[in-house]
């Protein structure tokens, strides 16, 4: 499995004023952007074609991940080869930027819809850009695992406080008592339940290893609110096809698309920083003491 589908195409409009010239994924997270850490992700899982479903308003997006001559003559010229070292870091060799436009805001299931004439006949991953893992976590690939071995397509899943459900969409494992790094199958998933109605308080965190199955099932799709084409909806044929499972995550994950979640990230990934977190763990215990 080497397809990743990356969706890029919204407009980020719970991170305004700040999005309305800059790409919400390229909003950097201490001194990287948003995007960087998902694609990172990625291909520290094993991917190495890293489709994003983009916007006309989006290019900065690709021109991160592309080489800049000006830019590295400059840095070369100047001596700075620490700095040429990070920029070419960026990418490795083997992996692949492919870009595919989604005409309109028509929901994930469109998005995937976009990418399908990429995908092909594989399968594939999803990953939302919004939803930012800690570093150094594994789950991906564990997910990958689980799909080789089940042959059933793996949503991952956090827990979440009963009162907050109402947020996110829900998973039906019937009851089974997930530990992290595990997957149990699932036999509903119901979007913002209310909080008294939810089948269980495990919430799918935006990462997803799908049978090729799907693509065809977003086709016969029905439109949903907004005239969107809902991903969940065709999860959920699958479910009824070939199963599918809940993967519950051994990692914390940040909602990086909502401002209160991205400061949150800020000061725990910046804690963490190799170069910055110990000035910044001091300046934080000095000024907030």
């Amino acid at each position: 499995m080497k397809k990743v589908v990356i969706p890029v195409a919204g407009l980020g409009t719970r991170f305004l004023p700040a999005t309305k010239a800059i790409p919400k994924e390229m909003i950097t997270l201490v001194d990287q952007p948003l995007i960087q850490y998902v694609v990172c992700e990625a291909i520290s899982a094993g991917f190495t074609d890293i489709i994003l479903v983009t916007h006309a308003s989006k290019g900065a997006i690709e021109n991160h991940f592309d080489h800049n001559f000006e830019l590295m003559t400059t840095l070369e010229n100047k001596g700075k080869h620490n700095l040429i070292a990070i920029v070419d870091n960026i990418l490795p060799s083997d992996a692949n930027i492919i870009s595919i436009r989604q005409p309109g805001p028509l929901g994930l299931g469109h998005a995937v819809l976009c990418a399908a004439p990429i995908i092909g006949d594989d399968d594939f991953a999803v990953i939302l850009p919004d939803v930012i893992l800690n570093g150094d976590s594994t789950d991906l690939a564990q997910m990958v695992q689980a799909y080789q071995t089940s042959r059933k397509s793996q949503i991952m899943v956090e827990p979440v406080a009963y009162e907050e459900v109402h947020k996110y969409g829900v998973v039906d494992c019937q009851g089974a008592h997930l530990q992290p790094g595990e997957s149990a199958d699932m036999v509903a998933m119901v979007e913002k339940p209310k909080n008294d109605e939810a089948p269980s308080n495990l919430a799918v965190t935006g990462r997803y290893i799908l049978d090729n199955r799907v693509i065809g099932l977003l086709h016969t799709t029905p439109k949903g609110a907004g005239g969107e084409i809902q991903l969940t909806d065709a999860i959920a044929m699958l479910m009824e096809e070939r199963g599918a499972q809940a993967y519950l995550s051994t990692s914390k994950s940040y909602d990086c698309g909502d401002k209160l979640g991205y400061l949150k990230a800020t000061v725990e990934f910046a804690l963490k920083h190799p170069e910055l977190g110990k000035s910044f763990k001091t300046w934080l215990e000095t000024e907030f003491a």
